[in-house]
């Protein structure tokens, strides 16, 4: 029999672009054992609730990473391939600069290569060009979403394709037999999380998602400042009060209402439930909180 992943056992050595993922140490995050690997600095998305401003210069400007490819090639030969690689964290690897550099997708090629297994989480239907890639390798793909509204979304998410591309690359990515989830990530209170708007939503995610990772907005300074500037009294620092480390959470009694209604409206509709770093675990029915339960293990 062999033995389970460890946490010690599987660190990459010191500079490698390849990390085991650790979210600052949040004692509320439930993510199994992965890897965590950023393709590019920065994110030219430019979401407001963005929490990499805190500790990315220049977060708003995307930029490649130099020697990727053979620096990811080196890791992959180090790292213990039993488990996932989350694309990416940081940075969303199907941002603008990929339709030019292909980064992602050589990433991605390597990766399938080596026989590794990637969770890719995006906001952009242009992980739709690498179908080919994808559908061979064990890989499964989380879309975000934040609602149906263009409006909303122009305004939160400037740099990110509109909420139908999204949910029309879920579609494709199902119809080639991809295993594909959404995150429901960030949930604002005030502003994205009406009943009737997310029920909406979720008839439509029903058509084409496996699964459904919800998570609420959770504060930082910086982005806090952009937010308020966006929604103003929409958003109040009573509904914050709650703190983990550097990190405000809405308060734990709204979250519960939330989340829990989400749960029951999601496997009604005959897709799994999780949160993420909200501390209810109680509240998940997938086998991971983060998709990787979806990624194929059967794929040469």
């Amino acid at each position: 029999m062999g033995s389970s992943p460890s946490r010690e056992f599987n660190k990459p050595p010191e500079g490698s672009l390849i990390k085991l993922f650790d979210p600052w140490k949040s004692p509320l995050c439930t993510c199994p054992l992965k890897y965590s690997l950023n393709p590019y600095t920065g994110c030219a998305h430019r979401c407001l609730y963005c929490y990499i401003t805190s500790y990315i210069p220049d977060a708003f400007k995307a930029r490649p990473k130099a020697r990727l490819l053979s620096r990811v090639e080196r890791d992959l030969r180090k790292i213990d391939l039993r488990l996932p690689i989350a694309i990416s964290n940081s940075t969303d690897p199907y941002q603008p600069l990929e339709r030019v550099r292909e980064d992602t997708r050589s990433v991605l090629r390597a990766i399938g290569s080596a026989g590794g297994k990637a969770i890719i989480t995006t906001k952009s239907d242009l992980v739709l060009r690498d179908l080919d890639l994808i559908s061979a390798m064990k890989a499964a793909v989380m879309i975000t979403i934040t609602g149906l509204s263009a409006e909303l979304s122009r305004k939160m998410e400037p740099g990110a394709p509109l909420p139908e591309r999204r949910l029309n690359a879920l579609r494709e990515l199902r119809r080639a037999e991809v295993p594909v989830g959404v995150r429901l990530d960030p949930l604002i209170h005030g502003v994205n999380t009406e009943r009737e708007s997310l029920l909406r939503l979720l008839d439509r995610l029903a058509e084409c998602s496996l699964h459904v990772t919800a998570s609420t907005y959770k504060p930082r300074a910086d982005n806090w400042k952009r937010m308020k500037a966006a929604f103003g009294d929409r958003l109040r620092d009573r509904d914050y009060s709650e703190k983990v480390g550097r990190t405000r959470y809405l308060r734990r009694e709204i979250r519960e209402e939330l989340l829990g209604w989400l749960k029951e409206e999601v496997e009604k509709r005959g897709m799994t439930y999780a949160t993420c770093r909200e501390g209810l675990p109680e509240l998940q029915s997938a086998g991971s909180c983060d998709g990787t339960h979806l990624i194929p293990l059967d794929k040469d």
